[in-house]
């Protein structure tokens, strides 16, 4: 049988089924076999909010959406060239992303009348048959079967046999594209090296997978992408919450301070502790505490002995740790307070993300009661934003809190890792010993930069009053006094506006320095903003843009930027927070587009609304 291989330059893939079908798994295996070809790519995982939603149902539905590219990529994708739907309810949930003529790998198992009734389809109505699909290329495919039938001398039992679905689909697709599966197979060696039976019946589905497009006549095409054109390294296919974490052992080696992290797990940011646990080799500590404010405390009481203290959450975690953040700028020791966002209020949709958190990290506790705020664009920049948040941290004896949410945090894209080499110290002093001229430890003196001492307790000589009670200036004894309390109040402001004087200055991402439309973003934005103005660059159109770390303090030329452009657009995953404050401090008529629905800008609708606006 004569074949022909189609070379394709840019493809979207979205695993999608129930959540007990290995989605996530079978999409991250296919993300890390891309990333080992050198092929650019970007994945969006969307969980179901339910622990374990009633199986077949919409709200059970679990999704990998992956975009792999021999060109730059910056975001997971606006629509899918491909959707395997393992069920009625994976298909009805993400047939609207499909593009018209899209591929729809169907399970045949997963629409039975029983499914299809959970999918909440009409009676007798099924879109395999019906011919609501004529506008796509379906291949049917019952996986249940096949992978059974492949199974068939094993001794598992039936249930057992089924969790390999997954990997039959896989090695189908790995055909498709062309792949080698033994990255996959190494994979599954580590993970169940001692379970035999679970071990030799995964492989023996992959390989089925494989073999079932390469055998059956239907299939006359497979698909090829070439490598991206990217700059010369070693690279990983890394996600945001691993990156926080390696970012934060990072700082600690690079600092010299033994790394604390107090945390309660919290979607999405669970993994951070987890993937610190495995880590004490490198002296990290971790410590998964009672609840939210225990996790904090423990943190701060790390700090305050001399670590690099460290407290991970999400959200409705971050309200819970506003007393102790108080506590933390009323010390002025260090913190790194890192909030992953996601869907609020309360609960809210802890599984879908959002960037609904700024205000509350702006100005969120009781007090004039300033931090510093920096934000993590990309998985990878995870890495270098939060590796910030430490060094300004313990160089400005400040808590800071470094925001990253849901999308990035779960996704993942190729990381050109540094090496050890490449990283800058972060030059830490303790005080060690008395001042010339002085008969008792001032706490509270401060150098030029507004930053006191950092004493560890049990120093000798250097016994001082510790508490959440406002402090004397220089003395740190607990002072009532009015003035003083002024006093205090604008200087720990002004330690946070100088901030400002050892950060870099703000600089374009693309577009030309004066012009019609200034795009200002911030966090997981970026990848759909930088696509949306590089294509309207590409047609003509005077349009940059502007993306934003360090959000307190602002880099000292923002405003000097902003003041070059006729209009300032802010696209945000809430209901419009940065352009609150851009307003508040450059008044500016900055306008807001905001996506308030637990998914991600796409780069289409962006491009739409900026050509409005022109």
């Amino acid at each position: 049988m004569t074949r022909k291989q189609e070379i394709v330059s840019d493809v979207v893939i979205k695993f999608a089924g129930d959540s007990g079908d290995g989605m996530q798994l079978t999409g991250s295996q296919f993300t890390n076999n891309t990333a080992l070809l050198g092929i650019d790519l970007a994945t969006f995982p969307d969980f179901p909010a339910e622990i374990r939603a009633p199986q077949g149902t919409i709200p059970g539905v679990s999704g990998y959406q992956l975009r792999f590219s021999s060109k730059p990529v910056f975001t997971p994708g606006d629509a899918c060239d491909v959707l395997v739907a393992m069920n009625a309810a994976a298909l009805k949930t993400n047939l609207r992303q499909l593009k018209k003529g899209g591929k729809v790998i169907a399970n045949t198992d997963g629409f039975d009348a029983k499914n299809l009734r959970l999918a909440n389809f009409p009676e007798g109505v099924n879109p395999l048959e019906d011919g609501s699909l004529d506008n796509y290329e379906l291949i049917k495919m019952d996986v249940t079967k096949m992978t059974r039938e492949a199974l068939k001398e094993f001794t598992m039992g039936m249930k057992e046999k089924d969790r390999a679905k997954n990997m039959f689909v896989l090695g189908f697709l790995y055909w498709m594209y062309n792949r080698d599966m033994s990255s996959t197979i190494s994979f599954l060696k580590e993970k169940f090296g001692k379970k035999d039976d679970i071990l030799n019946s995964n492989i023996k589905a992959l390989q089925a997978g494989y073999n079932y497009g390469d055998t059956t006549e239907t299939f006359t095409t497979t698909y090829k992408v070439e490598k991206a054109k990217m700059e010369p390294g070693s690279y990983r296919s890394i996600m945001g919450n691993q990156a926080i974490a390696y970012g934060l052992i990072a700082a600690s080696q690079k600092s010299g301070l033994p790394l604390f992290l107090g945390s309660y797990p919290i979607t999405p940011a669970s993994d951070i502790l987890h993937d610190l646990a495995r880590y004490k080799h490198f002296g990290v500590r971790t410590f998964q505490a009672e609840d939210e404010i225990a996790a904090i405390a423990s943190a701060i009481g790390a700090s305050y002995g001399g670590a690099l203290g460290v407290t991970t959450t999400s959200g409705p975690g971050l309200a819970l740790k506003a007393e102790a953040m108080g506590l933390a700028v009323m010390l002025e020791i260090p913190l790194v307070i890192c909030n992953v966002q996601r869907g609020g209020p309360s609960t809210g949709l802890p599984t879908k993300t959002e960037q609904s958190d700024l205000l509350q990290a702006y100005y969120g506790r009781n007090g004039e009661c300033p931090m510093p705020v920096v934000a993590a664009s990309t998985p990878s920049d995870c890495f270098d934003t939060v590796f910030e948040a430490a060094r300004i941290s313990v160089q400005h004896m400040t808590p800071v809190i470094c925001l990253t949410d849901g999308y990035i945090a779960n996704g993942a894209e190729p990381w050109k890792f540094p090496q050890s080499s490449d990283l800058p110290e972060i030059k830490v002093s303790f005080k060690k010993d008395l001042d010339e001229g002085e008969e008792v430890f001032q706490p509270y003196k401060r150098d030029e930069k507004y930053v006191r001492p950092w004493a560890v307790p049990g120093t000798p000589g250097l016994e001082n009053r510790i508490g959440g009670l406002e402090k004397q200036d220089i003395t740190g004894n607990v002072s009532y006094d009015p003035d003083n309390h002024q006093h205090m109040v604008k200087i720990r402001q002004a330690k946070v506006d100088k901030i400002a004087d050892y950060i870099p200055e703000q600089k374009l991402d693309s577009g030309p320095a004066k012009g019609k439309i200034l795009v200002i973003g911030w966090g997981s934005t970026y990848g759909a903003i930088k696509s949306a103005v590089e294509e309207l660059q590409a047609q003509g159109h005077a349009v940059s843009h502007v993306h934003i770390r360090y959000l307190r303090p602002f880099p000292k030329n923002l405003g000097e930027i902003i003041r070059n452009f006729e209009k300032i657009l802010v696209p945000e995953i809430n209901n419009g927070q940065l352009v609150k404050i851009l307003r508040d401090i450059y008044l500016v008529d900055a306008k807001g587009y905001n996506k308030i629905m637990g998914i991600p800008i796409t780069k289409t609708e962006l491009v739409e609304h900026i050509k409005k606006m022109l």
